[in-house]
């Protein structure tokens, strides 16, 4: 008997359901098949995850268990979503809605808004960072573009995590959420403005789209019974990196079917500062009894030499308790072998950038094109430096942003003026890529790429990127016309399909995930940048763990890692504690040959393991941050927990107050006086005099009392 909604046997697909799961391997067919439970699959980087769900969509439409007019793929980048519709096209599955939880929120919202309120749905403002700085100024902070960056940040994360400004203050402490130079009280003040200027302006965000999704489904049973018979069947990508607000609302898509599928990887969860939460993932089975659970382990890209890595990074040197992933798998490499993964150190940034353009330049000669490499660095003010190096060398480079390609305003304004310039027919045949020239000049794009960086490099780009697209429409179809680019340009932005130059990517390692490419050079690999110096506490280094993880498996066959000795933030030395004592690694020299020790220096001993100290935070300690020693939990606790209410009062990050290193040899050394104290390694006369005594209260306290001693 056919349910309602569902389908004759080949009603949609024209081709066998079996021929469908042919192309898939056996976890995979697994993933396709398998219905009439919820089905969680964790699936590793590389191992197909993508062809997995389209194939489980056209599967289940081929057999009549699934009407595609009435499935949702949930996707978390709008890439994402058309990667997806093109590949259910190519299976001849049409009618699926692939969006992102974003668009599909927002479409359900304005179509429903006015029957529920009355009133069509506010728009959707672009203008934050401009509502923020007027919230800023009222609050009487001076702004800038820094500021506003992490002032952004701070209300997306309070909205996804549904805490209002009156708890932010309260809960940004606890869980040392910093806005550099801006108290909590103060960033509460500024999140409750910035809402009094939307409402002047009537208008609302992207983050409160998903608000008014959940709060007209919750309070709305008849619309939710209409979203309920549209949607009957889900897939929902990236499901580690769900937010609490996004995991409500898909809770109330679901409405407790089975026909739902989510994918995720535990070990690529690198977004949980924006309030992601990969337990939703792990728990998945607990929280929907009887559900299926797939592992996808056959990593299909990548040389068994960088998944050997990939696999080694997250538990090399695991902390006792940090965590780098719970749930998820260990790859299995089902490429070709390949070269080696190289480890360089060098004396400063200048020098590694300019060795990291001398091993593209390499790879490029023997037949890489320049499109099929990239550069993933840690923070954006890396970037300066591999920018100015690769120019240097000749070497065509493109800056990956996390903005969405058709999103940027200069692409926009150059579609619009290539739509409108086509109005015009072209007066002679074979005209159309001159024409798009004419247009794209007149926007600001040359032939040559601008000698500056940063945001005018990427300008360029942007328009070189169409400028390319269109010689490619040109080439294929000599008569084409200027109305074919426009065409050309509407598809490629309505399916989000990005144009590519033939550059190297620069790229932030954030910004790779979900890319790939054939050689890929990390940079900036010491102890001070991976994990990042801001990272503190076993959760925030144990993600930092997972995006060196991500940024290894976006390579297939080159992989470099380099860090500059120079790099000695916050006490640490050398290269990240990740990949220390790894076969291959530097361990006591630079680029230059053996360091050179004073007459009479010797290298420490680790009092745990025995072996040498050469990182600056390890010889603090006296022991390696992995070994393990007895120090209790609660005593670190406290002192955290001191040093973030005090970073807080004096508006400096923590590190400032104290490092980890420091922070951790005062708990395991217990001093009982100023004196016992002041032998600490990293405690001069200043921070004695500032901290001592109400540090020592909080170490000796079963409460911290951080209000007390002297300022």
């Amino acid at each position: 008997m056919r349910r309602p909604g569902d389908l004759e046997s080949g009603d949609v697909t024209g081709r066998p359901a079996d021929q469908i799961l042919e192309a898939l391997d056996p976890e995979q067919r697994e993933v396709a098949s398998t219905f009439g439970v919820p089905v969680c699959v964790v699936a590793g980087a590389g191992t197909g995850k993508t062809r997995a769900i389209t194939h489980r969509i056209a599967y289940a439409a081929a057999i009549g268990r699934a009407d595609p007019r009435r499935t949702l793929a949930v996707t978390f980048t709008t890439r994402a979503a058309g990667t997806m519709k093109a590949r259910l096209a190519g299976l001849g599955v049409p009618g699926v809605q692939a969006r992102t939880i974003h668009s599909a929120a927002l479409r359900q919202v304005r179509y429903f808004w006015p029957r529920a309120y009355g009133c069509e749905l506010p728009p959707v403002s672009d203008a934050r960072f401009r509502m923020l700085g007027e919230s800023a100024r009222r609050a009487g902070l001076s702004v800038d573009t820094a500021l506003l960056r992490d002032l952004s940040a701070e209300v997306s994360w309070a909205k996804v995590t549904n805490v209002s400004s009156d708890e932010y203050p309260a809960l940004a402490r606890a869980r040392s959420r910093i806005v550099a130079g801006v108290s909590a009280a103060t960033v509460g003040r500024v999140l409750a403005g910035y809402e009094a200027v939307k409402q002047e302006a009537c208008v609302i965000d992207l983050d409160d789209i998903l608000l008014c999704a959940v709060g007209l489904l919750s309070d709305h049973p008849d619309i939710a019974a209409e979203v309920h018979d549209q949607y009957r069947h889900f897939v929902v990508d990236e499901y580690q990196d769900v937010s609490p607000v996004q995991h409500t609302l898909l809770e109330l898509w679901f409405n407790g079917r089975d026909d739902v599928c989510v994918v995720g990887d535990p070990h690529q969860s690198i977004h949980a500062f924006a309030g992601a939460r990969s337990d939703y993932l792990t728990g998945f089975l607990d929280e929907h009894p009887g559900a299926a659970r797939v592992e996808l382990v056959r990593n299909y890209r990548s040389t068994p030499e960088i998944v050997d890595l990939a696999n080694e990074v997250l538990v090399h040197n695991l902390g006792s308790d940090e965590e780098a992933g719970r749930g998820g798998v260990r790859l299995v490499a089902r490429g070709s072998h390949g070269p080696a993964p190289q480890f360089t150190a060098h004396q400063d940034e200048t020098a590694e950038a300019s060795a990291v353009a001398s091993w593209l330049s390499d790879l490029h000669r023997g037949g890489v094109d320049w499109s099929e490499l990239a550069v993933l660095h840690r923070v954006n003010s890396q970037a300066p430096a591999l920018e100015a190096a690769l120019a240097e060398a000749g070497i065509p480079y493109l800056v990956k942003g996390a903005e969405r390609f058709f999103d940027r305003a200069e692409v926009r304004r150059a579609i619009v003026a290539v739509t409108t310039a086509a109005r015009n027919p072209d007066p002679e045949p074979g005209q159309a890529l001159a024409r798009t020239d004419e247009v794209l000049s007149a926007q600001g794009w040359t032939p040559l790429a601008p000698e500056g960086q940063g945001s005018v490099r990427q300008r360029w780009e942007s328009l070189q990127a169409l400028h390319d697209l269109a010689a490619k429409v040109a080439s294929s179809d000599p008569a084409a016309t200027l109305a074919d680019v426009a065409a050309a340009f509407s598809q490629r932005a309505r399916l989000q399909q990005a144009p590519t130059i033939d550059g190297v990517a620069v790229s932030t390692m954030h910004a790779a995930k979900g890319l790939e490419w054939q050689g890929v050079a990390v940079v900036g690999a010491s102890d001070a940048m991976m994990p990042f110096m801001m990272a503190e506490g076993p959760q925030e280094i144990a993600e930092e763990r997972r995006l060196l993880h991500v940024a290894v498996t976006r390579a297939r066959e080159h992989l470099l890692v380099t860090f500059a000795r120079s790099s000695t933030a916050k006490g640490r030395y050398g290269i990240s504690r990740f990949l220390r004592g790894m076969p291959g690694t530097p361990e006591g020299t630079s680029a230059a040959g053996p360091r050179r020790r004073r007459r009479g220096a010797r290298i420490a001993t680790c009092t745990v393991c025995g072996g040498p100290l050469t990182a600056g935070a390890d010889r603090k300690l006296g022991h390696h941050l992995a070994c393990e020693v007895d120090v209790d939990p609660a005593v670190v606790d406290r002192l955290r927990a001191w040093r973030s209410d005090r970073a807080g009062r004096d508006r400096v990050p923590a590190f400032v107050v104290l490092t980890d290193a420091t922070l951790l040899a005062v708990a395991e050394r217990m001093p009982a006086d100023v004196e016992e104290l002041g032998v600490i390694s990293g405690i001069g006369p200043r921070k004695i005099e500032r901290y001592a005594a109400e540090l020592l209260t909080a170490l000796h306290s079963d409460s911290a009392r951080t209000g007390a001693g002297p300022d």
